[in-house]
């Protein structure tokens, strides 16, 4: 395993987060302990739409946030950027919603393949990626390039320490159409599924956290949060073994087209969430005219109530400004 090329780091930003690469995945650390891998060359099978994925992801206290190909659908993959309706094609993995088929396996899963890394740079505690993407369809036509970036952040709201705290994955996609053709990216719902308007930046926890609680600035709930609109929202789930609580929040970046968008939420069947800005309209992806998202996904420690939840997102928003 060998160190990933990094701007040289002051000593105390080394101690507390660095990055290894072992070829087919970075490995981020904080406080010594692992926190986050980012595998990039994934061996899965074409019909999960093999792409680049987070997994596992833990708070820095330990706790594992994260599951990856859970046998009810293996193509989740802990924390991924995928789209099931692009165009014809299916980034997501598994069956294709359509309105003339519904559910139904069209041989048109896509491909998501690393190209390169243009740059990792280290800067205080924080670690930044750079990425180049091509988007193939199943027969390896080249749809779309993709410039990717995330960085992993320790947030000086939640100061942390090797136990406890709370991380941010800034994380930016800009799409290029090269298919020759318009396309419209969509969602099941789109097609007409209703209320299953997935596609964006998808988060899947682990089985443990089934029943937990989701929360924005708006209140508190579970499953009744499918397809709300708001800058950020929370999911605490509990672990098995230790009851220990842990919390995710993703915010979303004011600059997004269409912001706030909708959210994909689920809490009674399974614990995920996920950003979907293709929830209930296609937006075109156009020659020419590229798609940029951006978004923060907050690890931490514990459960938050309200003051802590809007103070972590907060934290998150304004690192995403000074990303930008």
């Amino acid at each position: 395993m060998t160190t990933s090329p990094a701007t040289a780091p002051s000593t105390a930003a080394t101690a507390q987060l660095s990055v290894e690469d072992d070829g087919s995945a970075l490995t981020f650390t904080a406080y010594g302990r692992p926190i986050a891998t980012y595998t990039y060359k994934p061996s899965n099978h074409q019909y999960e739409s093999p792409r680049p994925f987070f997994h596992p992801l833990t708070t820095i206290g330990g706790d594992e946030v994260t599951i990856s190909r859970p046998w009810d659908h293996v193509w989740h993959k802990g924390l991924s950027w995928a789209l099931p309706n692009v165009g014809p094609h299916n980034f997501w993995g598994g069956a294709t919603y359509t309105r003339s088929t519904e559910y139904a396996n069209l041989d048109n899963n896509g491909a998501m393949t690393h190209e390169s890394f243009t740059g990792i740079e280290q800067s205080g505690a924080a670690i930044t990626a750079s990425e180049s993407l091509t988007w193939t369809s199943q027969e390896g036509t080249p749809v779309i390039t993709e410039n990717r970036r995330f960085s992993i952040q320790l947030l000086d709201a939640d100061a942390g320490s090797a136990t406890s705290g709370a991380y941010a994955i800034l994380f930016e996609t800009r799409m290029v159409n090269i298919s020759g053709a318009d396309i419209r990216i969509g969602s099941p719902t789109t097609e007409g599924r209703d209320n299953a308007g997935y596609g964006g930046l998808f988060w899947r926890g682990p089985r443990s956290f089934t029943g937990g609680e989701f929360r924005s600035q708006d209140g508190v709930g579970a499953d009744d949060f499918m397809g709300t609109r708001s800058p950020w929202v929370a999911f605490t789930g509990k672990h098995d073994g230790t009851c220990r609580s842990s919390t995710i929040a993703f915010v979303e970046d004011s600059s997004n087209p269409g912001a706030p968008n909708q959210w994909f939420a689920r809490s009674s069947i399974f614990a995920c969430l996920g950003s979907a800005p293709f929830f209930s309209a296609e937006v075109p992806l156009r020659e020419g005219s590229p798609l940029t998202y951006r978004y923060a996904v907050v690890v931490a420690d514990g459960a938050v109530d309200a003051e802590r939840a809007a103070s972590l997102a907060a934290a998150a928003e304004s690192a995403l400004y000074s990303w930008r």
